[in-house]
This record gives structure tokens, C-alpha cells and sequence, in this order.
């Protein structure tokens, strides 16, 4: 028996990394899974991925920064399936263009807050309600360590990953009334494509990799904490900013 057997979660930027293996790991233990990505080549072999695992999925193109185009993968997952249990806030991530206040640039900052915050804020806006229409359900986002302590240069993701946090402990007071729980994963580096692109490209990383007590994650290892939060097993977990991160936020 599947640990969330009978549910349905819609799971953005799920054609890659952490998204794909949630996909995947969510479909193993009997949720129905509807792929939110913006890249339609790495979101359908997800698909294929699942269905061909024994899940059932459905790929739904979505840019998470535009209100129409969430509020259609919302309405299409809950009509292909019935309804919506889980709604995981997966796509966002940091460039090479971030850096202290003083330097980033103007566009690199809205960048980050589109996309990290305002695509939760959006995917949130239009699924809650129908987690409400299913009698509840969870809501996970992506924050980060970067929302937990301090990290210089990064000052752009910071602001917006930071948002995404505190508006997690906001949500979770306010939804808990119709059975809803919103809690955030706080990874640090994850051996994501990107990740490993940068781990063998950029010799400044290593500092922080070192500073990983049990050594860098990899997306299963996400993934199998956002199936926690998402599973019954969480039921009385909310409004918490949990770091998966390696022991980096006390190193």
C-alpha cells in the first residue's frame, strides 16, 4: 500500500532534478501526478518516465510566472483526475548573475522574485482552493538554506527565497482551518544537471561543499522529504522551513 495512494499532486519544474524524481517517487507509492514544467521535451519524458514505472501522470505545460498559464495547469490537472490533494512548488533556482545588493543587477533580481516567489505565490493563489474543494490536502514549497542563514553574493535568490518562507508560515495559519498544511524544504547544493555543472566549473563552490557534513545531496534525497510532507504521516506538520541541507545551516 502506497503511502499516498488515492491522491493527485501537481508538481512544478518536474521535467528535471528534484522535480522528476518527486514525480517519479510520488507515482511509486500511488499518487496520480500532473507535470507542471515550461520545457515541454524534459516534461513529457518525465511522463514517459512514470508511465512507464507503472504510474499515471499527465504532462501540463506551465510558466509558472504567468497567471493564466498556472491557472490552466491547475484546472486541467483537477479535471484529468478528479480533484487536488498536493500541490509542490519545485521549479525556481538561482543564476550566476546574483551577487551582493550593491552589484546585482535590476533584472537579475526581478528574475528571482518572478519565478521563485511569485510562481509560489501564484501555483498557491489558484490550487488552494481546490485542496479545499478536496476536504484539504499539503501544500510544499522550495525555500532554501539561503532562507535560513546567511550566504553573501546571493542576494537576489536571498530576498526571494526568503519571501518564499515567510509566506509558507503565513499560509499555514491561515489554511490550517480547512485542513490544509504549507511547510517549505530548505536544501542547500543538490546534485542537480545544473548543480554538477557548476560543482565542475567554478572553483568557488567547493567552499561550500566542504562545509556539508554528510556530503552533497541528491534530488531522491528532496524528494523523499517532500513525500513525508505530503504523505498522511505529516498530518500535523505546518508552517515549518525545513532544512534539508547536509548539516550546513550548523556548520
Amino acid at each position: 500500500m502506497g503511502r499516498l495512494d488515492g491522491k493527485v499532486a501537481i508538481i512544478t519544474g518536474a521535467g528535471i532534478g528534484i522535480g522528476r524524481s518527486a514525480a517519479l517517487l510520488f507515482a511509486e507509492h500511488g499518487s496520480q501526478v500532473a507535470i507542471a514544467e515550461i520545457n515541454s521535451e524534459t516534461g513529457r519524458e518525465t511522463e514517459r518516465m512514470v508511465r512507464k514505472a507503472g504510474g499515471e501522470a499527465m504532462f501540463i505545460e506551465t510558466d509558472v510566472t504567468n497567471a493564466d498559464s498556472v491557472q490552466a495547469a491547475i484546472g486541467a490537472a483537477a479535471n484529468r483526475f478528479g480533484k487536488l490533494n498536493i500541490v509542490y512548488n519545485n521549479a525556481g533556482g538561482a543564476t550566476p548573475n546574483d551577487g551582493p545588493v550593491t552589484e546585482a543587477p535590476d533584472e537579475e533580481f526581478w528574475r528571482a522574485i518572478s519565478l521563485d516567489l511569485f510562481g509560489t505565490f501564484l501555483m498557491c493563489k489558484h490550487g488552494i482552493p481546490k485542496l479545499i474543494e478536496a476536504g484539504g490536502g499539503s501544500v510544499i514549497n522550495s525555500a532554501s538554506n539561503v532562507a535560513l542563514m546567511a550566504l553573501p553574493g546571493r542576494d537576489c535568490y536571498t530576498a526571494a527565497k526568503g519571501g518564499v518562507a515567510a509566506m509558507t508560515r503565513s499560509m499555514a495559519a491561515e489554511y490550517a482551518r480547512h485542513n490544509i498544511r504549507v511547510n517549505a524544504l530548505a536544501p542547500c547544493a543538490v546534485r542537480t544537471e545544473r548543480v554538477a555543472h557548476m560543482m565542475d566549473n567554478d572553483p568557488n563552490i567547493k567552499a561550500i561543499l566542504d562545509r556539508h557534513l554528510l556530503g552533497v545531496a541528491e534530488p531522491i534525497d528532496i524528494a523523499q522529504m517532500a513525500l513525508y510532507l505530503a504523505s498522511d504521516e505529516a498530518r500535523v506538520t505546518t508552517g515549518q522551513v525545513l532544512p534539508v541541507d547536509s548539516g550546513i545551516t550548523i556548520s
